[in-house]
């Protein structure tokens, strides 16, 4: 595999009675997140609303983190025509794992395997300046790999993807800014979601691979990314045989609660798509120059983003990243109405709350079954009485009872920050 969601997994998944407690197939099932059903088929999981919930505030957060880098969102569609994989010669280098073609009015259509080509396409849709450029495109996007039944398995190995995909289209002279920013952008994502990278790999290409045959392109891309990984202080291992087939690539490497690795973010510097669409920007001597692209991505899949997040953190999300931030806790029935109203309160300020009265079980027995949620708000006589709530953290911390305002407040700004810590004790 040469791209950005390559997979890095044995030949044979593990059997599922051995693998460890934080597996993220086990919790995902004993959490609610997501599941398979041979009904829809191998290696299509479908999210459940805690997943879901999940996966939606991951891709917000990147999202936001693109727009303030200057990235602009876009659409593009899951099937193409044949002819756009011949050209960007995904079709040559990687058709072994791609859906086979469809026939649909006389033509033939695929899943694909990628987003640069659409990406290309549509940087070609008109006319562009060197003062547009660097311009970077965004988009997290489906796209389809025809992986064997064999090495499927929960959402690290599968085949409809979901990419945090981007190329930013840039002169030669903008490459090592652009990727140094990506790498940023990886540092920073890294430290809210709170995982950290095994390794950073220098992906070169490696004897017998199908690659893209100039050697020339390979030498400037590989200086290129030499120079920025140098330049950065990040300690780095050079790999053959784990380029993508049109270039070098800086690999995040992450490893799993069983101990393999696999790459979770990459930046890419690519000569070749460029070419083989035909690119141009016109430059400030009226010419027509070809521009390069940055293929960049700070999160990979989201599907194996999750499953890394699942596993670092056992299921006990950053708050932010939380399907439930906050659940409600009266102490007795009298104080259902307040609870009802703190949750009406949470959703206007959009955290995800949810009651668990005394219809569950004990005050201990609720606070135990909701111990993976960042917060809990008690509420008993007195906090029901004087509109203030008894917080109760995740990691077993009692806050002092304040007004509920002020505790909301306190909880949203440090979600809206996108921080790890529970509680800011300096305010």
């Amino acid at each position: 595999m040469n791209k950005a969601t390559c997979h890095h997994a044995p030949a044979q998944a593990p059997d599922p009675d051995s693998v460890p407690a934080h597996d993220h197939r086990r919790l995902g099932r004993e959490l609610g997140l997501f599941g398979t059903d041979p009904l829809i088929g191998a290696g299509l999981p479908y999210w459940l609303p805690d997943g879901a919930a999940v996966r939606h505030a991951l891709e917000e957060y990147i999202r936001d983190a693109e727009r303030r880098a200057g990235y602009r969102h876009v659409y593009s569609p899951v099937l193409g025509k044949r002819e756009l994989y011949e050209i960007s010669g995904h079709w040559s280098h990687y058709s072994d794992d791609m859906f086979p073609p469809m026939e649909l009015g006389g033509e033939q259509v695929v899943l694909r395997p990628s987003l640069c080509p659409h990406h290309a396409v549509m940087y070609r849709s008109r006319s562009r300046s060197y003062r547009e450029l660097p311009l970077r495109m965004a988009e997290t996007g489906g796209m389809y790999r025809a992986e064997l039944s064999g090495v499927l398995g929960g959402l690290n190995r599968v085949r409809a993807i979901h990419l945090n995909d981007a190329h930013v289209f840039c002169t030669l002279d903008q490459v090592a800014d652009e990727a140094r920013a990506a790498l940023e952008m990886i540092r920073r994502a890294y430290e809210a979601l709170g995982i950290r990278p095994a390794r950073f790999r220098l992906s070169l290409p490696g004897p017998g691979g199908k690659y893209v045959a100039d050697p020339e392109k390979w030498r400037r891309s590989t200086a290129l990314l030499t120079e920025v990984l140098d330049a950065s202080g990040l300690p780095y291992e050079a790999a053959e045989g784990e380029a993508a087939f049109y270039g070098p690539k800086i690999d995040v490497q992450v490893v799993d609660a069983a101990g393999r690795e696999s790459t979770l973010s990459t930046v890419q510097v690519d000569f070749h798509q460029p070419e083989r669409f035909d690119l141009r920007y016109i430059g400030a001597d009226g010419g027509k120059h070809r521009p390069v692209m940055v293929h960049r991505s700070i999160i990979g899949s989201v599907e194996r983003a999750v499953a890394h997040l699942v596993e670092e953190h056992g299921g006990a999300f950053p708050a932010w990243l939380a399907p439930v931030q906050l659940v409600v806790l009266p102490v007795s029935d009298a104080q259902l109405p307040g609870a009802e109203g703190l949750l009406r309160r949470c959703a206007e300020l959009g955290l995800r709350a949810e009651l668990a009265g005394p219809e569950l079980g004990s005050l201990g027995a609720r606070v135990r079954a909701a111990r993976l949620v960042p917060y809990q708000a008690v509420i008993g006589a007195r906090e029901d009485a004087d509109g203030s709530v008894a917080l109760r953290l995740r990691d077993g911390r009692r806050v002092d009872p304040m007004p509920a305002a002020d505790a909301l407040a306190r909880i949203g700004a440090l979600v809206g920050a996108h921080r790890t810590e529970l509680w800011d004790s300096s305010e």
